[in-house]
Parts: C-alpha cells; structure tokens; sequence
C-alpha cells in the first residue's frame, strides 16, 4: 500500500514554535531528581585545586595545559559564570577570581540553587573527610538528601577492627544497620576486580576462607583495600537481600579504572540472577558503553541506566549522547545524574545540559511526528523525576527510610 507524502505545506501534525518553546519550559522548571552524586569540597580552592575536580583527570600536567581546556571547563565557563554576576565565558583566571571573592559558600548556593535539583542521593563512601555530608550539601540548595551506602568501604572497615573469623556475621550487622537510613548500596567492583562477575551467590565455606586470606594478607602489610571477587559477591547478595537498589559503576571514570572491565554488558549473567529478586539494578555512567546499557534497560526490568558523569564531560555533545542512550532504553528506566563531585559547578553543568539534551530530544521527536507533545511532557517527567522516584520508592516514603534533610 501506497504512503501518501505529506505535503509541505500541511502544518497539522507539526507542532508551533512557541509549542517547542512551551517543552523547552516546562523541562526547565521541573525539579530533577540527582540519583548519583557525591558531596562538594568546603573551603577555597587554588587554580590546581579547581582544576584537580573538573574532569577525572587527577591534576592539569605537563603536557595537556589547562583543563579548562575541555569540554567540561568550557560549560564551566559558559554556563556558570552569569550566576557568579560574569559575562558568559569569562576567562579562567576572572571566573577564579570572582569565585574567590564571593567565597565558596555563596558560590555552591548560586550554582546548587540554580540547577533545579530538589533531591540529591550522595554517595558517601568517598573522602567523606574532605566533602560535605548529604544534609549541608542539600542546605545549600534548600533540598533533601539520601545517603548511598557504598559495600566496598562497609568490608574495608569491619576487617580492619573485626578477627577474620567475625567478617561475615559483621559485615551482615553493619549492611543491615546502612539499609534503616539509605537510600541505596552502591559496588564500584568495577575498579577492583571488574565488572566479569559470576553471578552465584558465593558459598558461605568460600566467604570465609576469602576473609581469612584477606586478613593474612592486611598482617604481612598489605593496604586494607577490598579486591577479592568471591567477598565483592558477597557484599552484592547481602545487598539485595536486604531490598534497597544496587547502584554499580560502570564506564569511564579515573585512572584506577580499568575500561575493559566496565563494559556493562559483563554484568548480564549477574543480571538475570537478581531478575526475579525485586531489587532495581543502576548502572551509572555508561558512557562510552551507553548503547550497551541501553540494551541492558530493554531486555531487563529492573535495570535503570543514567549517563551522569559524561554529560558534563561531553559538554556540547551532551545531547548525541542522551539520544543514544534513548534509541533502545525504555523511557521508563532512564534516570538523571550528575555523578557532581566536589565542585557545585559540576552539579549545575549536568543539570543544565541533560535539561537541554532532553528538551531537544523531545522537541525534534514532537517535530517529525513521532510522538505526541503530551507524550513528550510525560516522558520528561518520568525522565527527570518520577522514575527515580518509584524505583527508589520515594512516593512511599522511601521503603521507610528518612531523609537527611
């Protein structure tokens, strides 16, 4: 059967410009949900300080100069400097300047009340020492805060004051204490034994005798760093017993990261292990490996995907990344994040451009007839907050669990 052309004067199914403006502002006002962040530095910060935290880059070096000179320093530039009272991209040293004579305080109220953000969910497993806590993170902004409690440091911890023979019964009594006030676990076994993890609940003789190899090896002198597969496993099946959302790292991050290994894909026999368990799955990141996710979230109903980390990072291709993570991911398993650390900067890059991506996306679909403008209305709620909401079960009260704020 013939399809009839559409005329090019047949306006009918296209929507106005002030309708595509009308999408642009109501995806900037609605008050995102932040799934995945970390607090920020306190105090003033130096020129190398700054730079230290703008990318995953551990310091500005020899050879690559500024990092202002990425994508990320050039948002900074762009979209920070009017809410610190600055022409947009005002030079690196005038915008150092003016964000020292404001002090840092005033500066994280500006940047954190302007990102539009009413929840932040603060992994703080961290440098808790040199960041702020969910609560003054979430003042800043006159929002509430959720604490992520990350597994790696809970086992760190309980062999460094517990006999080896005692790990499990405490690292059970410590992980069920963090799920009466978190929001979420959190595994970044992506940087210590990758993400190739077999998807069997680990024997208890096997615990055991890994806890007791560890403690061995902490006596000899070796840092007290969890690497040991079978007792990351373990930490991940206490997890989802105890119910709350497992939030994994996957995709780039800093230079202990090995890339191969964070592949999300590696995590599909663990995958369809917990698929009848109840419990959502986050992968975080993704990027480069977002259309993999993407796959993950169609084929799995209790994975949800963000690209949070790379947005601020890809700058002025935030959105080709956002509308490849949406090519197969259902609308509804797609989260915000800012993954912002230590710099409020980072936070109001990541809100400002996932807004602008989503917008766009939704805009250019509305325009070509792929769906309608309530439907594009809809999904940008469900993106920006209401996924986030029912999959961390905030609508009823956050599983029990109070806000820190």
């Amino acid at each position: 059967m013939a399809v009839m052309a559409r005329s090019s004067d047949d306006t009918s199914a296209r929507p106005s410009r002030s309708g595509e403006r009308r999408l642009e502002e109501l995806v900037g006002q609605i008050a995102f949900v932040d799934h995945h962040c970390h607090g920020i530095v306190r105090g003033p910060l130096d020129r190398t300080g700054f730079e230290s935290l703008l990318c995953e880059a551990d310091a500005p070096g020899r050879w690559h100069g500024t990092l202002f000179d990425t994508q990320v320093g050039l948002a900074v530039r762009r979209l920070c400097s009017p809410l610190l009272g600055l022409a947009p991209h005002a030079p690196a040293e005038d915008y150092l300047a003016r964000r020292a004579e404001l002090g840092s305080d005033e500066v994280a109220r500006r940047l954190l009340g302007g990102a539009g953000i009413s929840e932040f969910f603060v992994d703080t497993g961290f440098r808790p020492d040199r960041l702020t806590s969910p609560d003054e993170l979430a003042a800043c902004a006159a929002a509430s805060a959720w604490e992520i409690a990350r597994l790696e440091p809970v086992a760190e911890e309980v062999i460094a004051t517990h006999r080896a023979d005692d790990f499990v019964e405490a690292c059970l009594d410590r992980l069920t204490s963090a799920a009466v006030t978190a929001i979420a676990f959190k595994s970044i076994a992506a940087y210590r034994v990758g993400l190739d993890l077999a998807p069997d609940r680990p024997p208890a003789d096997e615990v055991a005798a890994a806890a007791t190899r560890w403690a061995a090896a902490i006596e000899r002198g070796a840092p007290i760093r969890l690497a040991d597969e079978t007792l990351i496993r373990f930490l991940i099946w206490t997890a989802v017993d105890l119910g709350l959302p497992i939030q994994f790292h996957t995709g780039f991050g800093d230079a202990d990261a090995d890339l191969g290994r964070c592949d999300p894909l590696l995590l599909a026999p663990l995958l369809r292990a917990t698929a009848g368990g109840g419990v959502p799955i986050m992968l975080l990141h993704t990027y480069p490996f977002h259309r993999h996710a993407g796959c993950l979230a169609q084929v799995f109903d209790h994975v949800f995907v963000d690209v949070g980390l790379a947005v601020q990072n890809v700058g002025s291709r935030a959105g080709q990344v956002v509308a490849e993570l949406l090519e197969l991911a259902p609308f509804g398993s797609v989260l915000f994040s800012s993954d912002g650390y230590g710099l409020p900067e980072l936070f109001h890059v990541s809100a400002t451009l996932f807004r602008r991506a989503l917008s766009d996306f939704l805009d250019e679909g509305v325009e070509d007839d792929a769906w309608s403008e309530r439907d594009a209305v809809r999904i940008a709620h469900l993106i920006a907050a209401e996924n986030a909401r029912r999959a961390y079960g905030l609508d009823d009260g956050g599983a029990g669990r109070g806000s820190l704020a």
